[in-house]
């Protein structure tokens, strides 16, 4: 009688199916795109605007820093609230955001509008932990891989088809494109996204869920270590993608947002190599894959610094960094929500702050190195950034062997 109650009591337990995988990718995609469309258009945004080159940084950073207040004051709400509802009202208030950008005339409304975007774009991290708390520990890893390759995939095909329609009918098109598609994907997020008795409201209070990324960070060494790590992680991506750009409209290449754009392509390669990240998370590798990945992306630098000589060393280095990124970003969602899913909205939003800190760290300090001494100059600090990130890792397995060995020896 005991069992069956029990049975009776607790939630079926199911595997996502690939299609919801796939929807909730595609949902990601769309929604973080909004935040790096700009990217590629940073020179005829500025023209347009008369924005100075080392000013063209700030497009990128507020939109980063719009998602990092967003982190802070939205994602955890939906540890509160029926998540559903929440991604549809995001997405489409983001919609708002990206149609101020497209009829803003000055530069104050364009900063704005910027902003509001990148406020409400959290909703991605809504997305993931809704998939996180719906998940089965041992398909979880999986699950997070496949859909932030949606977010991956986003933010390096927004680059590309930013790229393209502003060649055709100008940058104002693609943000009002964008808030049509995000108005869009609302109602699907709204009509088809299942409800899940794992994805249930937490009980707590708002101010507590707002309060975790200072908690997580003083109390818990695993979500410490990786958010430390996704913020040199972060830094290093954004040196690259908000920096590369301004080289490649220089002499000797001179080349146009649309062969700029181009450049996606290869970053998705290199992301989607690393889907796999997630399973391997799920068999205990999560360490192994960190560490070897943080080489890698040291690494991708020295090929990346070449951009000025060689654009097939660029493209090489780009691939090699967005394996990197995607793999070590994969493996710490994992890490930091195995112990409580449920509490997915907060735990991954206050780790997010740190990735948005690091994102416009890279992208404000790489244009305003570059406008001083160069591309050279850019690609050793986005190098120092993914140094620092790995010497943070390197630390910390550090400390825990020697955690391991203290006990070993009181065992004896």
């Amino acid at each position: 009688m005991v069992d069956r109650a029990v049975h009776e009591i607790a939630p079926v337990r199911r595997r996502m199916s690939r299609g919801l995988r796939i929807l909730l990718a595609v949902l990601c995609g769309v929604s973080v795109a909004n935040i790096y469309y700009a990217q590629p258009l940073l020179e005829q945004i500025g023209s347009d605007l008369s924005l100075p080159t080392a000013s063209l940084g700030l497009v990128v950073a507020l939109a980063q820093l719009g998602y990092l207040v967003g982190l802070i004051m939205l994602v955890p709400l939906g540890d509160l609230v029926d998540r559903r509802k929440l991604i549809a009202i995001q997405t489409a208030a983001a919609a708002t955001g990206t149609l101020l950008v497209a009829f803003s005339t000055t530069n104050a409304q364009l900063l704005i509008g910027i902003t509001v975007t990148g406020v409400f774009s959290v909703v991605v991290q809504v997305i993931v932990a809704y998939a996180a708390a719906i998940s089965d520990p041992d398909e979880r890893g999986a699950n997070i891989g496949v859909i932030t390759s949606g977010v991956v995939v986003g933010i390096i095909l927004a680059r590309t088809v930013a790229g393209m329609v502003a060649d055709v009918a100008g940058w104002r098109a693609v943000y009002s494109g964008s808030a049509v598609i995000s108005i869009l994907i609302a109602a699907v997020a709204l009509t088809m996204l299942p409800k899940d008795v794992r994805s249930r409201p937490k009980q707590g209070t708002y101010a507590r869920a707002v309060g975790s990324v200072v908690t997580l960070t003083t109390t818990n060494r695993v979500f410490r270590t990786r958010a430390l790590i996704t913020l040199f992680l972060f830094a290093s991506f954004g040196a690259l993608w908000s920096g590369m750009t301004l080289p490649l409209t220089e002499e000797p290449w001179r080349l146009s947002t649309t062969q700029i754009g181009l450049f996606g392509i290869a970053g998705l390669i290199g992301a989607l190599g690393a889907v796999s990240a997630g399973r391997w998370a799920d068999q205990g590798k999560a360490q192994r894959v960190t560490g070897l990945s943080l080489v890698v992306l040291v690494l991708s630098w020295v090929l990346s610094a070449q951009a000025t000589h060689s654009l097939a060393l660029l493209v090489v280095g780009v691939i090699a960094l967005d394996f990197a990124v995607q793999a070590v970003h994969v493996t710490s969602q994992n890490l930091i929500v195995a112990h409580d899913p449920e509490s997915a909205g907060r735990i991954i939003g206050s780790y997010m702050v740190f990735y948005s800190l690091g994102s416009a760290i890279g992208a404000i300090s790489t244009t305003v190195v570059f406008h001083a001494a160069g591309w050279g100059a850019a690609s050793v600090l986005g190098g120092a950034y993914a140094t620092a990130a790995l010497s943070v890792w390197v630390i910390d397995r550090l400390r825990v062997s020697e955690r391991l060995d203290e006990l070993s020896c009181d065992s004896r």
